[in-house]
């Protein structure tokens, strides 16, 4: 059994994906956020990053304690290890699905939470300041990935290539949560490739095992859960 430790992060939610996918008996553990227990390592199974998502394997490979790995990217490498699945197993194959796994983490991700946090929570945190050139840059910016991601998805059915994998895991989550300024329409194979994974029973339970989790925060208009707002402005900390 795997205890994924658990708040409504987008980053949560590819490891969500990759549990469903791989068929991997696991359970939630909430962390609120919004009281900052995930600055506890002591609730985070001795994570010393304050960050989520963390897993802890009690069923690891080699048998010996458990394990509890941090960082989404290194939690969908050990994943993938750990079943054989959705990773190539040839190096060439390894190396390409990789390298798309860590320009998602590198990349698509950090610029599109920049983005969502001016539009989201600058207009709360600083009502009366001017935050759009913030937002017009990082919104920008997360727009010229979108232009690189649809690029790869003109040439290939997934992300990494003609197999789905932990690089299509990684960057849904982010895909679907909101748009540049651009809209979907301009990214015509971003939107294919959102409708094929959308498709996916097991994507779908991941996030419909979320969303019957009594997290005590608000949905959004796209019936995913937020992010709580109270306590954010006073830790001025996303997870």
């Amino acid at each position: 059994m795997i205890e994924l430790f658990f708040c409504t992060s987008v980053n949560v939610y590819k490891i969500a994906i990759a549990m469903e996918e791989m068929e991997l008996e696991y359970e939630h553990r909430l962390i609120d956020i919004s009281k900052g227990e995930q600055h506890d390592p002591g609730r985070l199974a001795g994570s010393p990053t304050g960050k989520l998502p963390v897993i802890r394997d009690f069923s690891p490979a080699d048998g010996g304690e458990p394990v509890v790995v941090f960082e989404s990217g290194a939690i969908l490498t050990y994943l993938a290890d750990k079943t054989g699945r959705f990773l190539p197993q040839d190096a060439r194959g390894r190396q390409y699905a990789l390298q798309w796994l860590f320009w998602q983490v590198a990349n698509l991700r950090p610029l599109s939470g920049q983005a969502w946090h001016f539009h989201a929570f600058a207009p709360l945190i600083a009502p009366d300041f001017d935050n759009s050139y913030a937002r017009n840059r990082y919104f920008a910016m997360m727009a010229d990935h979108w232009r690189v991601l649809d690029r790869q998805l003109a040439a290939n059915t997934y992300v990494a290539g003609e197999s789905y994998g932990i690089a299509d895991m990684a960057c849904y989550p982010w895909i679907i949560y909101f748009d540049p300024d651009e809209g979907m329409a301009a990214f015509p194979n971003i939107r294919r490739w959102r409708d094929l994974l959308a498709a996916r029973p097991a994507l779908r339970r991941a996030y419909e095992r979320a969303r019957a989790l009594k997290t005590g925060y608000a949905m959004n208009e796209k019936d995913m859960t937020l992010f709580p707002w109270e306590g954010i402005e006073r830790n001025m900390i996303v997870t």
